[in-house]
């Protein structure tokens, strides 16, 4: 496997930087200090968001095939560096060595998609006469960067969830810092190590861990136009509030839940819940948290689940075999241990796991969890899943809104009505058939309602968030 270097330095105004080595990131499933980064403080943090005021207008002002190039140099390097990117991502989030490359591919598709549509901001004509006193005026109107932009990158996708961010920043010509998780900064650095190796203008942008105080200087600073944030749904409303005038992007948690109809093909929904409840150690926002079982099949479908989890490897994510890896930190695996412990207090029944070793906690399957446990209303974000039971179709969408989440769901049915009446009423930023919710591909409109966040990711619609409509009015007569 590849070496990970003992230092990383930060990128400030499109240059490495290593002032210190402050910043101390673990292998999360052997909990060694696996290598260090330099922390920003906060004159270095300033000096970025000043470097990014400056290249705002350079940086607009890029013609469109010179951006597309940045974005494919990116695409071609990211391949070459492939076993390198994964390798980073197991030592430093925990994830799975097959997940880990399953996330390198879809950085790069990321990137790739961002340098297609780079090169088709397109405008529209539009006819004004619609009364007489309009009558020989007509307008135009395109699109323009909004300006220096402010990115905050969470923990669970380090690579890919910042791609989401940068990739249409440059796509559109705006400047960026950003600051990635500090528990798993190295792929938004290694990130920054390619982009150094471009054209972009100086000051572009500066990639910058830093402590979650640091997160207020992403935000309240006057400076930027743009606060794009995905993490904890109490932070991201917390950093809205303070973010002033400047627009903000939400991609925050949930509680996803699937449903399973009569109908549905129990042996392909298996294996596909399985996979969305635990994937990763079920440290989702659209991992399968709530999986609602039609009354008919429910008994069946429950002895599947439970006997396929039972099967799961779970141990050092470096090994090719390995599915269940660590969570985050120890604290995080205590909190959700003690959410299942409160939540068999109060009557659920455990079916499998539960058990915790560190940060390592068992893929764990509840049913008849009470209403009002922390269970089934917040989210998990680890590896557990609740069993619930429906009668009627309205039954299970109702169940499924009863949420103050809003993320994805997913169903598992044939019934052609049944499918339309979902997307109609379920209250969520986007529905799945014949899939979990935890299915996403990079160039589909993504994002939440309710708790769940504003705004939508997904190159194009990631693009509209970060420019502006500009009109042109015209007389001709």
């Amino acid at each position: 496997m590849p070496q990970l270097k003992d230092t990383y330095p930060l990128y400030l105004n499109n240059k490495a930087v290593l002032p210190n080595t402050d910043l101390e990131v673990t292998d999360k499933f052997t909990g060694e200090v696996a290598f260090r980064t330099a922390l920003a403080t906060p004159d270095v943090i300033d000096e970025g968001i000043a470097g990014a005021v400056r290249a705002a207008e350079p940086m607009a002002r890029m013609p469109s095939y010179e951006r597309q190039a940045v974005l494919q140099h990116c695409v071609d390097r990211f391949k070459e560096r492939f076993d390198e990117l994964a390798y980073a991502l197991c030592v430093e989030a925990g994830k799975p060595i097959k997940d880990s490359e399953g996330e390198v591919t879809r950085l790069i598709d990321t990137f790739r998609i961002a340098a297609e549509e780079s090169v088709r901001m397109y405008g529209e004509a539009l006819p004004l006469d619609i009364s007489p006193r309009a009558k020989g005026y007509q307008a135009i109107w395109k699109r323009y960067p909004i300006g220096p932009c402010s990115f905050i990158s969470p923990f669970n996708f380090p690579l890919n969830l910042a791609a989401h961010k940068i990739a249409p920043a440059i796509a559109v010509g705006c400047s960026f810092v950003m600051k990635p998780a500090s528990k798993t900064p190295l792929g938004a650095l290694i990130m920054g190590e390619v982009l150094a190796e471009t054209n972009l203008p100086e000051g572009a942008f500066s990639i910058l861990p830093a402590s979650r105080d640091g997160a207020d200087l992403f935000t309240e600073d006057e400076r930027l136009k743009l606060l794009s944030f995905t993490g904890s749904p109490g932070v991201g409303w917390d950093l809205k509030a303070k973010s002033g005038k400047k627009k903000v992007v939400l991609e925050l948690g949930g509680n996803a839940a699937v449903i399973i109809d009569h109908d549905a093909d129990l042996g392909d929904a298996l294996e596909r819940v399985i996979f969305g409840a635990f994937y990763q150690s079920g440290q989702s926002c659209i991992g399968v948290q709530r999986i609602i079982i039609h009354e008919s099949v429910y008994d069946r479908f429950k002895d599947m689940l439970v006997a396929r989890t039972k099967t799961l490897v779970a141990g050092d994510p470096k090994d090719r075999n390995t599915f269940i890896g660590p969570m985050i930190s120890e604290g995080e695996a205590k909190r959700l241990k003690g959410w299942i412990d409160e939540a068999v207090e109060g009557g659920a029944k455990l079916l499998c796991g539960g058990h915790r070793a560190g940060n390592m906690l068992e893929a764990t399957l509840l049913e008849h969890v009470d209403r009002d446990a922390k269970a089934l209303n917040e989210e998990a974000f680890g590896p557990l899943a609740i069993l619930q039971k429906f009668s009627h179709f309205d039954e299970a969408l109702e169940e499924v809104n009863h949420s103050k989440f809003g993320l994805q769901a997913g169903i598992f049915t044939r019934d052609l009505f049944k499918m339309f009446d979902a997307w109609d009423r379920l209250e969520v930023g986007g529905v799945v058939i014949n899939d979990v919710p935890s299915y996403r591909v990079d160039n589909m409109p993504y994002g939440g309602v309710k708790d769940s966040g504003l705004g939508r990711e997904g190159i194009k619609f990631a693009m509209e968030d970060m420019t502006e409509i500009r009109n042109l009015v015209i007389r001709r007569t």
